[in-house]
């Protein structure tokens, strides 16, 4: 195994720590009550309802792979770019099911676009450097 640039393993453990925050939203909004919901606005309600099933798993497939791929990166593990692909895929069917397939994102509003972005430009960033890691020795 070569060995890796001072910078990479900062990276892979900020990677984890992102790919984290994505589990813990994951995470409470699943859980989220009826109550909840109801003090949602009428536009996130929709977005919330007219979510499909396998969207939502599309989205625990992109934050749960995330995660698991970061701490691959930091363990060194040639598996890190599979698992990354496939997290990079969920969000890809993720905001396919949210932006495409769902009329009630139409209300999302522009924060929601620029977020969606910005993770989507995280997991494609994730898995170029899982490649990279890999096609340079960094990863056994």
């Amino acid at each position: 195994m070569t060995q890796a640039p001072k910078w990479y393993l900062p990276t892979a453990i900020v990677a984890l720590l992102w790919n984290l925050m994505g589990c813990a939203a994951y995470l409470s909004d699943v859980m989220l009550t009826p109550e909840d919901i109801a003090k949602m606005t009428e536009a996130q309600q929709a977005m919330y309802n007219a979510r499909a099933a396998w969207a939502v798993a599309a989205t625990a497939t992109a934050v749960w792979g995330g995660a698991l791929g970061s701490l691959a990166l930091i363990l060194r593990k040639r598996w890190a770019t599979p698992v990354l692909i496939a997290s990079l895929l969920g969000v890809i069917v993720q905001d396919i099911g949210l932006f495409v397939l769902t009329p009630a994102s139409v209300s999302a509003g522009a924060a929601a676009y620029g977020l969606q972005g910005f993770v989507l430009a995280v997991a494609v960033a994730l898995v170029f450097l899982a490649r990279t890691a890999s096609s340079k020795g960094w990863l056994t």
